[in-house]
């Protein structure tokens, strides 16, 4: 009897855990798309994203799953192999952003004032950095490009911020040469989304959200600093 309430216990915060990541994930996607409708450019990932669909017949959030699915197998084949969360994240950004620009919630922008779209796209950034604390916070895996990132930190000895700045430079330059979208909302990407997931994790430390979850910071497979979106 013991034994299946404590069963009992362990699905419900699995399940408690799996809910909170799926939300992290759908902050995600929602930020994406505010990002995405400013027309003022994307984070790097998702400039290589656009460039794909630009060329094939996959739509945006099909070639981020497909993107995802090939680093899932470089991981695999460098000995990272993918959690939960890893495949979570690889599929359900694509899915939740495709969903969300076929409901146009949130119509292109490209006609409308510079400040609206600046505004847009700062927000945006504000909810891909509060949907990657949340992704991050239950502990179930990284992302496949932070997956990558991290083996590659340890594989070649290099510094963290210098691997990834080679993985998103490398991402943001094809993307670019395909056609994938450049522009202030590029910068304002790579600049704002670490100061926007270290704003989120300490919001939801002071909310005590993470204690909650029976977890500590120092539970968390990478620093907060340098955490980002298609982790």
């Amino acid at each position: 009897m013991y034994f299946n309430s404590l069963r009992t216990f362990m699905s419900w915060k699995y399940l408690i855990r799996l809910i909170v990541l799926i939300c992290g994930l759908f902050l995600m996607a929602t930020g994406i798309v505010c990002t995405y409708r400013s027309e003022l450019g994307l984070g790097p990932w998702d400039v290589l994203h656009q460039g794909i669909s630009r060329h094939t017949p996959l739509s945006f959030g099909i070639a981020s799953i497909a993107v995802g699915a090939l680093l899932v197998l470089v991981d695999s084949l460098l000995r990272a192999y993918p959690s939960v969360g890893t495949l979570l994240n690889m599929v359900l950004i694509g899915l939740f952003v495709d969903w969300q620009l076929r409901l146009n919630w949130w119509p292109d922008l490209s006609g409308e004032p510079l400040f609206l779209r600046l505004l847009v796209d700062v927000i945006g950034v504000m909810l891909v950095g509060l949907g990657t604390a949340f992704y991050i916070a239950p502990r179930m895996g990284a992302g496949p490009r932070d997956s990558l990132m991290l083996r590659l930190h340890v594989l070649t000895k290099k510094r963290i911020s210098i691997v990834r700045a080679t993985l998103e430079c490398s991402a943001l330059l094809i993307g670019f040469l395909l056609g994938g979208s450049v522009g202030i909302g590029t910068l304002i990407f790579a600049l704002g989304i670490g100061p926007a997931v270290e704003i989120s994790f300490d919001l939801i430390k002071k909310q005590r959200f993470i204690e909650s979850l029976q977890l500590t910071t120092a539970d968390l497979p990478i620093k907060p600093a340098l955490a980002s979106r298609k982790s």
